[in-house]
């Protein structure tokens, strides 16, 4: 769960800046262990020894998924989303408006547009979307 949780906040705080100090790391392991361990299927990709990237999902959603920076690009988001797809659909989540890349890479990956919000709801207080994928 400790290493899920750094590639979660070094994948975070690389497309999100603005939102860095948000959680500590104390914070983002307790998250880890005490609800995504516990309501996910969290799978891992790895390269070598080295956690490169992670999927947090469950039935109809997509919780977490965040690739280090330093391997993006090279298809491990998409093999990690395609383990969930395997599992589930159709299948939702949100991401935040900002993150251009993410909402470009779930567009390339057949997700939908289907709400945006005004992040009046989410913990950062972000405008987010939800994006639906609807196995064919």
């Amino acid at each position: 769960m400790d290493a899920a949780a750094q590639v979660h906040r070094m994948a975070f705080d690389q497309a999100l800046p603005w939102l860095v100090g948000l959680h500590t790391p104390d914070e983002d392991r307790w998250f880890y262990r005490e609800h995504v361990f516990l309501n996910c299927r969290l799978w891992g990709y790895f390269d070598g020894d080295v956690l490169s990237g992670i999927i947090a999902f469950r039935e109809g959603w997509i919780d977490q998924l965040y690739v280090l920076p330093a391997a993006q690009g090279r298809g491990v988001g998409t093999r990690l989303l395609d383990v969930a797809k395997d599992a589930f659909g159709p299948l939702q989540l949100w991401t935040f408006q900002r993150n251009t890349r993410a909402r470009r890479f779930y567009e390339a990956r057949d997700f939908d547009l289907v709400e945006e919000t005004d992040g009046a709801r989410n913990e950062e207080k972000e405008p987010d979307a939800r994006y639906v994928w609807i196995r064919q």
